[in-house]
């Protein structure tokens, strides 16, 4: 994927909504698409967090709308008025980028507290119906509509002490691959019109943990600034080529 470029055109007008977006990764992310000149429309589960994160981009970028709604996305119909209410303030919607995340892990494979899975299946999951069922349609009507998925590799390699977690993350997979066979079956033999993709990392590291941390050497890891390259990298390649696709950011395991 491109990314790389400071103007992806295919940003440039875009109206992109961004779940989870109070985090290091949201920062860099609302930070991104801003810079490539979408309208950002931004949710985090923590008023406080999603307000600094949208002033940090509103600052970065003094012309750039980016603005922050509180949304319950554990709440389908919440998420669907969410979802009609961007398309109808800003006359379209061409993407939902999903940053939603939470970790649970455990000493062992049989020391797993399934209250963890509990925990898991809602954010890592349900999030992932949830906004996928409420934005489907409008990124269909966009002429450019991208649904962006963050996973992790132990989903394809999972681990003993991590099974929640990887099973979460290999779930909301499937659940992304399966709009992405929904925007291939809606555009026929032209091919698709909107992507449905999959960005796989190992684990995310940004400024402050190597500060905390200067002698580690975070092998593996995506920086979130390279994340966000990324993520913007998405809109630069046709729907055909993205969609239905695990896009690598970190080896495969």
């Amino acid at each position: 994927m491109n990314g790389s470029g400071k103007d992806n055109a295919a940003l440039q007008g875009a109206v992109v909504a961004v779940a989870g977006a109070g985090g290091p990764a949201g920062h860099a992310a609302l930070l991104r698409l801003a810079e490539a000149g979408a309208t950002v429309v931004a949710s985090d589960a923590d008023p406080a967090r999603l307000a600094e994160a949208v002033d940090a981009a509103r600052y970065a970028h003094g012309g750039a709308t980016v603005i922050g709604d509180t949304v319950d996305l554990l709440d389908l119909a919440a998420t669907k008025a969410w979802a009609e209410r961007i398309e109808k303030d800003f006359g379209r919607i061409d993407g939902l980028v999903h940053l939603v995340g939470g970790w649970r892990g455990s000493t062992s494979f049989t020391d797993t507290d399934l209250a963890d899975w509990d925990f898991l299946e809602k954010l890592l999951i349900r999030t992932v119906q949830h906004t996928s069922i409420a934005f489907h349609d409008g990124l269909l009507r966009s002429d450019r509509g991208r649904y962006v998925l963050i996973s992790q590799s132990g989903a394809h390699k999972p681990v003993a002490n991590n099974a929640a977690y990887n099973a979460g993350k290999a779930a909301a997979e499937a659940w992304t691959l399966a709009m992405a066979d929904s925007f291939r079956k809606a555009g026929g033999e032209d091919g698709p019109q909107a992507a449905a993709a999959i960005l796989v990392i190992k684990a995310l590291v940004h400024d402050a943990m190597r500060a905390e941390r200067p002698n580690a050497k975070f092998a593996g890891f995506t920086d979130v600034k390279e994340l966000a390259e990324a993520i913007a990298g998405v809109w630069d390649e046709p729907a055909s080529d993205v969609n239905g696709q695990r896009l690598w950011l970190t080896p495969r395991p």
